[in-house]
């Protein structure tokens, strides 16, 4: 195996500590990117799916001798498989040439190379609302042919072990108004996030805090009852800044739960719902809780803001993915390492715990010149024994598949307090919230800055008109 780092890199050290802000960036440009026809850049015209060509019995030497080049972004999941690549090879005889793009470069090179069609990298890592935007101009490989094609998918691979969420956030016709779930398979899921609430248990329980609250105002209210400026201690922590990954953790979780919805779809268009009556109350409370019991800087705040003061013990609270906050708990990783638990966070009015989850994932280039080699890597990093293997390092949270977690993840996060609760308490009901379109960085985008202008005094029931308006404009274009 080989590895190539592009200068700037930060190497293997690099957490997902800046990765959505970054994403933030690179969704701008490939939303920005023309939504082309299936035949791709200048009439080029997308590779065939090779599934159909593979015949004969599965063999994991089918390829053998065969060179793959694949793209990753520094990421605690990309560190945990780094050491296992070699027996890929073993297994295969395939060799990997491995590409490290910095988190910041990332999706704008992908964006180019894919629009460019030219099949450099085989497979690369993919967040699930890429697809979106790379799957209707005919970028990426459909894999569904290759999981039931039995001359190319090992017997054992089981793809319904991984959870029903994941697997349908990774699929969609790309028809407006048509959920996620219908068409292709445009990924496979490798790991993900679930958006729940991790909080300092020591303060807690020097506090005497022994339920944690189930509903919204409660919520709110204990946020605000952990504040005291004085101290530089604040209740609350979620993202805030202008970019569309304010929205989909923490916000989107919530909102959801408590009943609104993003878009309806009327027969014919998408209709923006962030004016609804339970989508205006809703952001009212949200933004009160961040004046009252969140950072004072709070329209800056990214992924890294809000965890680090999680780690730092300014905040008692996140509301973000659970796999971001998990490292924080780690000997020596923070000053409040080993004071952390984790639950669902409040429930809906109804009871639900609706959760909006991030996925990365493996895609295939549609261009690619080495399909099956390429299918034979996804087929490995997503299988159940290399993760196993990666769960076992400590660093990999939140395994795509339910045979893993159900044992080596709950062996290893035992001492997690609360973490294994909360995430089985959400998975049931665990997937993305958004209604798929292909305007999505755009839209969500626009979305966190009417979250900022309310913050910043605006009517929120005008400022949510007025961004509907826009978004369902963007939406039907």
């Amino acid at each position: 195996m080989s590895r190539r780092v592009r200068p700037g890199s930060s190497g293997p050290q690099l957490s997902r500590r800046s990765m959505l802000a970054a994403l933030g960036i690179a969704g701008a440009a490939a939303a920005s990117a023309p939504i082309l026809s299936s035949c791709g850049v200048g009439g080029r015209v997308s590779a065939p799916n090779g599934a159909d060509e593979i015949t004969g019995g599965f063999d994991w030497k089918k390829a053998s001798g065969a060179t793959i080049n694949i793209l990753q972004t520094p990421h605690p999941y990309q560190l945990s498989y780094q050491p296992l690549i070699k027996e890929f090879t073993e297994l295969t005889g395939i060799t990997v040439n491995v590409d490290l793009v910095p988190e910041a470069d990332y999706f704008t090179k992908l964006n180019t190379e894919l629009a460019g069609g030219s099949g450099k990298h085989d497979a690369f890592m993919l967040g699930a609302y890429f697809i979106w935007q790379y799957g209707p101009p005919g970028w990426i490989e459909d894999l569904g042919p290759w999981l039931k094609n039995s001359s190319a998918t090992s017997a054992e691979y089981d793809f319904e072990d991984i959870f029903e969420g994941l697997r349908t956030s990774t699929r969609w016709d790309f028809t407006l108004g048509h959920p996620l779930g219908t068409g292709g398979q445009w990924a496979i899921p490798w790991g993900f996030e679930n958006n729940v609430v991790a909080y300092n248990k020591k303060y807690f329980d020097q506090r005497g805090i022994t339920k944690l609250p189930d509903n919204l105002d409660d919520f709110i209210q204990l946020a605000v009852d952990l504040t005291d400026r004085s101290e530089n201690r604040y209740g609350i922590s979620t993202r805030g800044s202008k970019s569309w990954a304010t929205i989909h953790p923490g916000f989107m979780t919530q909102y959801t739960r408590e009943g609104a919805v993003d878009y309806k779809f009327n027969g014919s268009e998408l209709i923006a719902e962030m004016d609804s009556d339970i989508a205006i109350d809703f952001t009212k409370k949200w933004i009160d809780m961040q004046h009252r019991a969140g950072p004072t800087s709070w329209t800056t705040y990214d992924y890294p803001n809000a965890t680090g003061d999680l780690g730092d013990g300014k905040a008692m609270m996140v509301f973000d993915a659970d796999s971001a906050t998990y490292p924080k708990n780690k000997p020596g990783a923070s000053k409040e390492a080993g004071n952390l638990g984790w639950y669902a966070g409040p429930a809906g009015p109804d009871g639900n715990y609706k959760t909006n989850l991030w996925t990365w994932s493996w895609a295939m280039s549609a261009n690619s010149r080495n399909k099956l080699p390429a299918w034979l890597f996804i087929q490995w990093a997503t299988g159940k024994d290399s993760m196993n293997k990666a769960v076992e390092g400590g660093t990999y949270a939140d395994p795509v598949r339910k045979s893993v977690f159900d044992t080596t993840f709950k062996r290893v996060a035992a001492d997690q307090f609360g973490y294994l609760q909360a995430f089985e308490t959400v998975i049931a009901e665990s997937k993305i919230q958004f209604t798929p379109q292909k305007k999505f960085f755009d839209t969500t985008q626009n979305w966190a800055v009417a979250l900022q202008d309310i913050y910043g005094g605006d009517d929120a029931a005008t400022r949510l008109r007025s961004l509907a308006k826009t978004n369902t404009s963007k939406v039907n274009l």
